[in-house]
């Protein structure tokens, strides 16, 4: 489903602030797999995030989705094929439009354009039936403005509105990192749910240590532009955080007082 072959870039390159931000990245997903990404600031992840999506290219290596290669396809075009929730609540959503019309933007997002009315009774049934499972009462609000919405029905909206089309690859960009606790948890709870209900092949970067352990089936660590670290299956099943901070003060091979608080 997702093929990254040798996938490198260099910010800056040729001056004092040269800084290779992606190395040699090699990463394949299966369709289904769920890849959550921990590390360090500065370890890469939020780039190998936008490599996907396609704010950015590589210098050398290639992206491949679905056996396609969109190594050089806009990151407009390469959006029909992903879903993305960012950190910001207020980023995957347009604040003076209702839900409804958020809604339909992002159900057209991966069909043809036609002249047809926005939102038909059909289709406003839909999005009242999606809405429901995230058990917010969003469904009796379809006329609400977005930009009423608390942080959390709003995060639970943008995940909604990435994930109810099925896209090829969902990308999650800390998506709970800027919410209060019990928000957090509940967009947490809900991102695993909608997850398997769908069989969305997923990456989730988090600084959330224990997120990254309770989601997903697969974790890798990235640490200066490369991936150091990746378990799956029964051994990530056995991982704690106590494991995850031991592989890392050993592949860097210096101990960090601070380690727990840079990875989580």
């Amino acid at each position: 489903m997702l093929n990254m072959k040798d996938i490198s870039i260099t910010f800056n390159e040729g001056t004092l602030d040269e800084k290779k931000a992606l190395q040699h990245i090699n990463l394949e997903m299966q369709k289904g797999d769920f890849v959550t990404v921990i590390g360090s600031n500065g370890a890469g992840k939020s780039t190998l995030m936008n490599m996907v999506s396609g704010s950015l290219k590589p210098d050398i290596g290639t992206v491949k989705i679905n056996d396609k290669n969109v190594t050089m396809l806009p990151e407009y075009k390469r959006s029909r094929m992903i879903g993305r929730v960012f950190q910001d609540p207020m980023a995957g959503t347009a604040p003076t439009m209702t839900i409804e019309e958020n809604l339909a933007m992002a159900y057209a997002r991966n069909k043809k354009r036609t002249l047809k009315a926005g939102v038909s009774k059909k289709r406003k049934k839909l999005f009242k039936e999606h809405l429901e499972t995230l058990h917010l009462g969003l469904e009796n609000r379809l006329n609400a403005k977005v930009g009423l919405l608390s942080g959390g029905e709003r995060q639970a909206l943008s995940l909604l509105m990435a994930t109810f089309t099925e896209p090829n690859i969902l990308l999650l960009d800390e998506h709970t990192a800027a919410l209060d606790p019990s928000r957090a948890e509940l967009i947490t709870n809900l991102t695993g749910e909608v997850v398997e209900q769908f069989g969305l092949t997923t990456l989730m970067v988090t600084h959330n240590m224990q997120q990254a352990l309770d989601l997903g089936n697969r974790l890798i660590m990235m640490d200066k532009g490369q991936i150091i670290l990746e378990v799956s299956g029964q051994e990530k099943q056995e991982l704690t955080i106590e494991k995850l901070l031991h592989e890392f003060q050993r592949i860097r091979g210096t101990q960090m007082e601070n380690d727990r608080a840079i990875l989580g």
